[in-house]
Parts: structure tokens; sequence; C-alpha cells
């Protein structure tokens, strides 16, 4: 696809309801796909504090020498799951039900739950909106922080309903507290993103799950945890636990990042029985899976050896940033993720123009004020690119 020009998108009308929902398909692949809204500027309007900006040009994803602006895992899908996806190919003229059933299940005893507290959809996101569509078709409102993953919210907001941010504290975690004093009789639901994106940064687990058994017995409480997996305890910090003793908790997960697993778009939320019934009274999330994608999800989970491999590889790669902002005089967000998010002192249009030109995709956000970078970790060579950009950029 050839570069575009944003403001020429624009002027042709691109940017109606339908064109906003495709422009960011071509640009960052997990943004959200509802309505943007934009400033005065051309940046997308997520908060009056959170904003991100839009480069001119489109990058041309295919051009890229390093591809670091989607939080994508650059080394799946695991061996493992490729070849039962190929297997499973000539089969994909098949619903795929019972195999659906038996990765649910597989996905059941890996959590700890029953069956029938899994519900599967076509990744994470998927099941983030279809959970706002369903619990605000009567309006209400939905508690989270802010900054955070804008999906769930957007889509609340486009459904009716209203979004109470609560600024994240000064070290970047979730301010508990604020949140919870911020539930009304309207609220229908908190939303919590842990680890956070666009921070990349963690709440403390003792904290969260005390937070969550309480507020669950007011409000349904939502923990995003797609970025979980890359956590060496990972399985230990997850709030899905809270289901098994019976509180209103759902926690959402995905094969999109430490399985690679993006393109293939699978991913699960687990909660009470009951809530998921609410769910799926309006909506089936399963029906979007493809009959191959289920084989590669079930495949994948049992190459540990990949998981492993590829929370390693992020983990060397996080390190090599955070030695490269030190040596620049830069300071980080600490990240528990597959991105790293650092200030910038530089317009952020500017910024990502250079950093296109040096072929180099990266997010720009301008978040209370200030003007930040995201960066995805990539392989060791394409961060490698990556520095080398930075340092030509940022001087």
């Amino acid at each position: 696809m050839e570069n575009l020009n944003r403001r020429a998108w624009l002027k042709r009308g691109a940017l109606t309801a339908a064109g906003a929902m495709v422009m960011p398909h071509l640009t960052f692949g997990e943004t959200p796909m509802t309505q943007l809204k934009y400033d005065s500027e051309g940046r997308s309007l997520y908060s009056p504090f959170f904003k991100e900006f839009n480069a001119n040009i489109f990058p041309d994803s295919a051009k890229l020498l390093a591809k670091l602006n989607a939080n994508e895992n650059p080394y799946g899908p695991s061996p493992k799951a490729v070849e039962a996806f190929k297997n499973a190919t000539p089969l994909g003229n098949r619903y795929a039900w019972r195999e659906l059933f038996d990765l649910m299940g597989k996905i059941a005893v890996k959590e700890g739950v029953k069956m029938e507290n899994v519900m599967m959809g076509p990744g994470s996101s998927d099941l983030l909106e279809k959970t706002a569509m369903v619990l605000f078709a009567n309006g209400g409102n939905v508690v989270s922080a802010d900054p955070s993953y804008m999906s769930l919210i957007r889509v609340a907001e486009a459904t009716g309903a209203s979004w109470k941010p609560v600024p994240l504290k000064k070290d970047w975690s979730h301010d508990l507290k604020a949140m919870e004093e911020a539930i009304d009789e309207d609220t229908k639901l908190v939303y919590i993103c842990n680890p956070n994106n666009p921070t990349g940064s963690m709440t403390d687990h003792a904290e969260l799950v005390d937070f969550c058994s309480r507020v669950s017995e007011k409000v349904p409480v939502f923990v995003d945890e797609a970025y979980m997996g890359f956590l060496e305890d990972g399985d230990k910090k997850s709030m899905v636990s809270l289901v098994a003793q019976g509180k209103d908790v759902i926690i959402a997960r995905t094969f999109s990042k430490i399985h690679g697993m993006a393109g293939l778009r699978v991913g699960y939320i687990v909660a009470l029985e009951s809530t998921l019934d609410k769910i799926q009274e309006i909506t089936r999330g399963g029906m979007g899976i493809t009959y191959p994608s289920v084989y590669a999800a079930s495949a994948s989970m049992d190459d540990i050896e990949f998981q492993n491999k590829s929370r390693k590889l992020n983990a060397e790669c996080r390190e090599f940033v955070y030695e490269t902002l030190n040596k620049m005089g830069y300071e980080y967000v600490p990240s528990s993720t597959s991105f790293i998010l650092f200030p910038i002192e530089m317009d952020g249009e500017k910024f990502l123009e250079k950093m296109t030109a040096e072929g180099v995709g990266v997010r720009a956000f301008d978040i209370m004020d200030r003007n930040w970078c995201r960066v995805s970790m990539g392989t060791m060579d394409e961060m490698k690119v990556f520095a080398s950009a930075l340092q030509k950029v940022l001087v």
C-alpha cells in the first residue's frame, strides 16, 4: 500500500464512522476500532490529558526496517502452532464447535475454573468490546484509569455510557482508592488494565486483590491481563483465582502477545457463569475464531519452550532499550510488558515523521502535557535499528 497523506485522507471524508474504523487498521493494528475524535491539532483525543500524535504520512509497514508500533510478538507464532494451523486448514470448511469446546476445557484447567467460566473470542479486544456493548446498553458509567487501553471505554461511550477517568498515580500504578471513590449508583463496571497499556506499569498485586475482592461485591471489575504472560510469575499475579472464589471479576487474556498470534485472533475471558450468561444472551464470542486458529491456540499452549523463549528475548530487548535510554540521558517508565514508554523533547508529529524516515515505526502520545514515545519490543536487530534511529532523531 502506498503512503497516504493524513490530511488528504481527512479532506476526502474518509473519516466518517466507517472510515474512522479503517484508519487505525492501516497504522497501528491494536488501536480501538471505534470512531476517532481529534483535537484542534489533529491528535487523537482519548481524554483531556491523553492524546496521540498522528504523522502526516502513514508508514508503509512492508518497508519499515523495524515495525515497533503495535506490540506484536516478533518471534511468533510458535512453530507448533504454525504446524497445527497448516494441518487444520483443509478442514476450514467446517465449524469448529467441538474443537473450540476442547480448547475451552484446556484453558479452564490452566486457569483453575470450570469450562462454564470461559468465553472465547477473536482476540481479547473483541471480548472487551462485547462486554461494553452488553453492560452499557442502557447507559451507566465505567470507571477506569487514565491513561489506559481505550477499547472497552470507547465502545462503552458509543453505546451510551459515560466515562469516569481516574488519573494514574505518580508511579504510574492505578489509584485504587480514587477509583473506588469514583463509583456511584450509575457505575456498571470498573475497568483495570494490568499491566497497563500504554504505560507498561503494574499495580501492586496485594492491593489489587483486595480492591477486586471488595469492589466486586458492589460492581463488576474487569481486569485486562493481555500482557501478563511477559512476567516470569504472571500466573501468580493474575486475578483469575478470584473467579473460582465466586467474585464478580472478569479476566481477559489473549494469544496475541506472548503466544505471537495477533493475526490469528484468539482470546478469552474468565468470569462467573452468570456474568457470561448476560453477555452471551446478546452475542457469541467463539463464532469469530477460525477452525485452524483453534488448533494453533491449543498447540501454542503446549509449547512452553516457545513462551519462555519469547519472554526471555523480550526481557533482553527491554534491558537493551533501558541501557540505550540511560546513555542518552532519558528517563523511562519501568515496563512489565512488551513495550516501553519514555518522554521525548520533540513535537510528537515531527518525531514520528523523522523515525519513519529512518525506517522505524513507533507511537507518540501527549500525556499530561508531555510528549512520549511508546516503542514495542522487536528482535534485538530491530531494537538496534531503533536505537540508531533514536540517536539521530533526538539530537
